[in-house]
Formats: C-alpha cells, sequence, structure tokens
C-alpha cells in the first residue's frame, strides 16, 4: 500500500432484516453519499412503511446527532447515533457511520453497510434494480466505480503524502473518462434500464463539482465538462422523488465545517453557480 493512503474502515454490521420494512428504521444523513444512496433507493421504489430519520449534517468528535426540527429521531428519541451502536454492541469503539438499517422490535443495528442495505430496500419493494439477468455485470461495475471514482474522492481528499494523492486523483479520472466512455452509447451504465449501480453512483455525481472538485483536490475535470455524465446525472436527478434527497447545502456545510484538517476556518464556498443538472 501507498504510504499515506486513506484507508477506509470496513463496515461493522452486516446482518440481514427478518420480517417486513415496516418493522424496521432507516437513519441518514442526506449530507453523506452512502446515505443518500440509501434514501433515493427507498424513495423511487415508494418504501413509505419503512421510517426514516435524518441527522444533522454537522458532525464533530462525537458523530452525526439529531438536534431538533427536521433532524430528530422520533422512534427512539436518540441525540446521538451512537447511541444506536452501542445499543447493539454496548462495547463498541468503532467509527459511528450512516446510513443504518434499525430492528425497532429487536432494539438494534441490523446492518450500516449501504450496499447491501439498497439491496434490502429493492427486495422488500419487489423492485426490479437488481435483476437476476444483470447482477453479474452490475456487481462488476459496482467493484470498479466504488474503488477507482467513489472512494478514490476520499483517498484523495484524505491522503497524507503527494505520492498517495498523485495516484488516487489518476484512478478518480481515469475512471470519469471510463464512465463517460461507456454512457457514449448507453442511456444508463447497464444498459436502457436503471439498475442498483446508477443509484450508488448518482451520489458521488451530484458532489462533485461542489465539493470533490475543490474540497478533496479533485480538479482535474468537472462534471459539467463531460457532456455524457451530465446528460446521466441530469435524467437521474429528474426522476421522480430523486430530487427531494439532494440537500446541496447540507453536504457543502457537512463537508466544509466537518473537516478541520481540509478547511480550518470553516468557510463554505458559495458556488458552483450552476451545477448544470438542475435546471
Amino acid at each position: 500500500m501507498t504510504a499515506g493512503a486513506f484507508v477506509r474502515k470496513q463496515s461493522k454490521f452486516r446482518g440481514r432484516p427478518e420480517g417486513g420494512p415496516e418493522r424496521h428504521h432507516l437513519y441518514v444523513a442526506l449530507a453523506c453519499p452512502w446515505s443518500q444512496r440509501a434514501a433515493i433507493v427507498r424513495a423511487v421504489v415508494g418504501l413509505d412503511a419503512l421510517g426514516i430519520s435524518y441527522a444533522d449534517p454537522y458532525r464533530d468528535e462525537r458523530g452525526w446527532a439529531f438536534t431538533g426540527g427536521r433532524f430528530t429521531d422520533d422512534i427512539n428519541g436518540f441525540d446521538f447515533l451512537k447511541a444506536a451502536y452501542l445499543a447493539t454492541e454496548p462495547e463498541y469503539d468503532g467509527r459511528i457511520s450512516v446510513p443504518v438499517l434499525w430492528d425497532k422490535e429487536e432494539g438494534r443495528i441490523v446492518s450500516n453497510e449501504s450496499a447491501d442495505i439498497v439491496v434490502f430496500l429493492n427486495e422488500w419493494a419487489g423492485g426490479d434494480l437488481y435483476p437476476e439477468a444483470l447482477r453479474g455485470e452490475i456487481d462488476e461495475l459496482n467493484e470498479w466505480i466504488y474503488s477507482e471514482f467513489q472512494n478514490g474522492v476520499y483517498r484523495a481528499g484524505f491522503s497524507r503524502t503527494q505520492e498517495a494523492y498523485d495516484e488516487a486523483f489518476r484512478g478518480v479520472f481515469a475512471a470519469m473518462e471510463r464512465l463517460e466512455e461507456r454512457l457514449q452509447d448507453r442511456r444508463y451504465l447497464a444498459g436502457e434500464q436503471i439498475t442498483l449501480a446508477d443509484w450508488r453512483l448518482l451520489p458521488t455525481l451530484l458532489r462533485f463539482d461542489a465539493v470533490y472538485h475543490t474540497h478533496f483536490r479533485c480538479n482535474g475535470k468537472k462534471l459539467v465538462e463531460n457532456p455524457n455524465l451530465l446528460r446521466y446525472t441530469t435524467d437521474l436527478y429528474q426522476q421522480p422523488h430523486v430530487a427531494e434527497t439532494f440537500a446541496l447545502d447540507e453536504i457543502k456545510r457537512h463537508y466544509y465545517t466537518t473537516h478541520d484538517e481540509l478547511n480550518p476556518k470553516r468557510i463554505i464556498p458559495a458556488g458552483p453557480l450552476d451545477l448544470g443538472f438542475t435546471s
């Protein structure tokens, strides 16, 4: 491994839910891309039976918080999501991440892995976002898009050495070019049908110009400079119920006020003035 490289910690809880969506609850923060993918899938498959709570975009050393108003936990009354982790494993001292799929009957976390959660939501809704015939292709897409592009922007942003940053930067823009080429002759990643691969990718694209290009130093190229990717992002963003899961103010507040090592003065950039996919 390259010296100074950012290594993401693995999700701790990887169980499967028992019972249906009404037995469970989803904790998310719309500022977080991994959370937004779960919120998107819940919205597009119409899984209203699964309740949802939103954490405040600002996160300090205590982790994701419920500060009142929109950011309230009406199920357990938690002030911090850490309480859910401690309820599940009293000695837990690891990373507090979102999304979290919570079992209301057993009072515990089922899963805090977004890749698994979106599959569960699709299954509950009887959805067709992960069709058997396309699963091999979807899994292959998810693997390289995550490692090079979605996690790549974090590897660039949190690199501790120039070598680690350069390696991550190259991976991000090689993946961006690969995506741009793939979408040259197809509407979605796996063809003419929207799949989980698309909903998993979209949150990273929505954040790219507003956050990753500047905050994580991924300034090789902007989303708006890739016509195929921009068309694709606009298409997905305009699908029913997707825009309501995109909270740009929360996203910018989270990134620019939470990572003090990258932005110690916590000044939130005003731009970009045109994201390209919202008009």
